[in-house]
């Protein structure tokens, strides 16, 4: 099963290079079929209880599958798969149960308690018990290097073998979004240093096989407490674009990721498959002068924009960009307006919406004592309508956006420069510069981090008390469902918020489809919306799919 690293980067490349990777693909698989046309029903392995799926390579876990550092959360949430979670969501976002059979909190909203099945057991034979939960979630809360973000937790305490209770510092419901993606290691049997390469878990699947750069294996818990999987062995292999598109066209995967640019050439065999996303793109604009600095961590980073600070300039642009024609001209077609960061969810707000209108746009500025000089670009008290935009360079689709968004903002009179670069460059301007981001979760904690006064993304660094207090009684509700009406009211509750008619502190674009090719007879079950990063949310219910 092993592909060979030197084989591996050789066949990485662009062109004509990728398109011996099939041929490749197919020796290392074990069962492949040797006929040209896998038959219906089954695999490209030949078995009906396998699938093979081409991933990027940034999907692969640097850390390995431990939950202590980056597998499940961070930028690509998704289930673990190899461990168990205390609840998970459906498909409308509701939770369900996983290890917990109920859980309540308090009337303060500061202590969750959660009660365990007892017929869980980890793969080497231990039952698992609340004092794993509790030494998962308090391991992850002392990892410098975790990306759940479990900060609003003072401790996690076992009670007794199935019953945990989760003390807080503050109220903050929307812990329950986390607890679905966080997985539960043993406590008996977890070292931080062999525990991502030989993880033991209590999930659906067990990893049976990670070749480092190349591909990762996991075949079926047999002890599993749950249903069992219909698809028996799962076959990730991670790889580039081209030769993503490749292995599709030598039908040596079943399942390969795409993009809008490749979105018309299905190869034979293979249908289009589409998701849905909250994987919204969107610009911030300080909302400040210049002038100071902004801590982000141990940095400290110029702070303000003396023209994204000016209120009716940012309301403008929410209502001149014309998405629809984005979305044609970048995304052909593959994706949907954005007008926030959790459009589609329960807590999403319909007062972010807005429709292209360059006109209302050109008489707000007007009003706004924005006039246009002899050069076109508008001026106002001597401050020329003129900023930069920044975008991760390595990415074609935010430069393709950057440069449509300021196309579009030229005729208005404002102008829009677009500059490329690293994260390494583009780190220290966020909070003085528009930049152009890629953000979305299945979980409201992405609108706290990017509109509360103290998230750690509001790089728009819009603070306003009002909102702050919808966030935080959204947040004290002991029951998630009650939160949404207030959520919603942080948005713009009539009278203030940051919808396009009030703090308008981001523009946002549009949010892009997840594409992949799909070999014909394969039933991939019915996804949630996929979040930002384009890997693991799609296998989160590979168990279900079937041939």
């Amino acid at each position: 099963m092993d592909l060979s690293r030197r084989n591996f980067i050789k066949l990485g490349g662009a062109g004509a290079a990728t398109v011996a990777f099939g041929g490749l693909l197919s020796s290392i698989l074990s069962g492949c079929s040797t006929d040209s046309a896998p038959a219906e029903g089954a695999s490209v392995t030949g078995n009906s209880n396998e699938v093979v799926i081409s991933m990027p390579t940034t999907s692969e876990p640097a850390s390995g599958f431990d939950p202590f550092f980056t597998w499940g959360c961070g930028e690509h949430v998704h289930e673990p798969l190899i461990q168990s979670t205390l609840i998970t969501t459906d498909t409308d976002l509701n939770f369900v149960n996983d290890l917990a059979t109920s859980y309540e909190c308090s009337p303060d909203g500061l202590t969750w308690t959660f009660t365990l099945r007892n017929d869980a057991y980890f793969t080497d034979g231990e039952q698992l018990s609340a004092s794993d939960v509790a030494f998962t979630l308090n391991g992850i809360n002392n990892s410098p290097s975790a990306q759940a973000d479990l900060s609003m937790v003072d401790e996690a305490v076992a009670l007794d073998e199935t019953t945990v209770e989760i003390r807080l510092n503050k109220p903050f419901n929307a812990l329950l979004y986390t607890l679905a993606v966080v997985g539960i290691v043993p406590e008996h049997a977890y070292d931080s240093a062999t525990y991502g390469a030989q993880p033991i878990g209590s999930g659906r699947y067990v990893l049976e096989q990670w070749d480092q750069g190349q591909q990762v294996i996991f075949k079926a818990n047999p002890d599993y407490y749950g249903q069992a999987p219909t698809m028996e062995r799962v076959i990730v292999v991670f790889m580039e674009e081209d030769a993503s598109l490749a292995a599709a066209n030598s039908q040596e995967v079943d399942v390969a990721y795409t993009a809008a640019t490749f979105a018309s050439s299905v190869p034979e065999h293979y249908e289009l498959f589409v998701c849905d996303s909250v994987d919204s793109r969107g610009i911030s604009f300080p909302c400040v002068p210049a002038g100071g600095t902004k801590a982000d961590g141990e940095n400290e980073y110029p702070l303000g924009n003396n023209v994204t600070s000016d209120l009716t300039l940012r309301r403008a642009m929410n209502y001149a960009v014309d998405r629809e024609t984005m979305i044609n001209n970048v995304l052909s077609g593959y994706g949907s307006p954005a007008y926030s960061v959790s459009d589609g969810t329960p807590w999403a707000s319909e007062d972010m919406i807005v429709q292209t209108d360059a006109e209302y746009a050109r008489g707000l500025l007007e009003q706004g004592g924005w006039i246009a000089g002899e050069d076109g670009v508008l001026v106002k008290d001597g401050t020329r309508a003129q900023f930069d935009l920044y975008y991760s360079s390595n990415d074609s689709v935010r430069q393709a956006l950057a440069t449509e968004f300021s196309n579009q903002m030229a005729q208005l009179g404002i102008e829009v420069t677009i500059h490329g670069g690293g994260w390494d460059d583009l780190y220290p301007r966020e909070f003085a510069d528009p930049l152009l981001w890629g953000w979305g979760s299945n979980s409201p904690t992405e609108m706290y981090n990017l509109i509360y006064s103290a998230g750690v993304g509001n790089y728009s660094t819009y603070e306003n008390a009002t909102v702050d207090s919808h966030i935080d009684a959204a947040l004290a509700m002991t029951h998630v469902e009650d939160s949404y009406d207030q959520w919603k009211r942080a948005q713009w509750d009539g009278t203030e918020g940051v919808a396009p008619q009030g703090g308008a502190s981001w523009v946002w674009l549009v949010n892009v489809d997840h594409l992949y090719f799909k070999r014909s007879g394969l039933s991939i079950a019915e996804q949630k919306p996929h979040p930002h990063g384009h890997g693991w949310s799609l296998v989160n219910n590979v168990d279900a799919w079937s041939w």
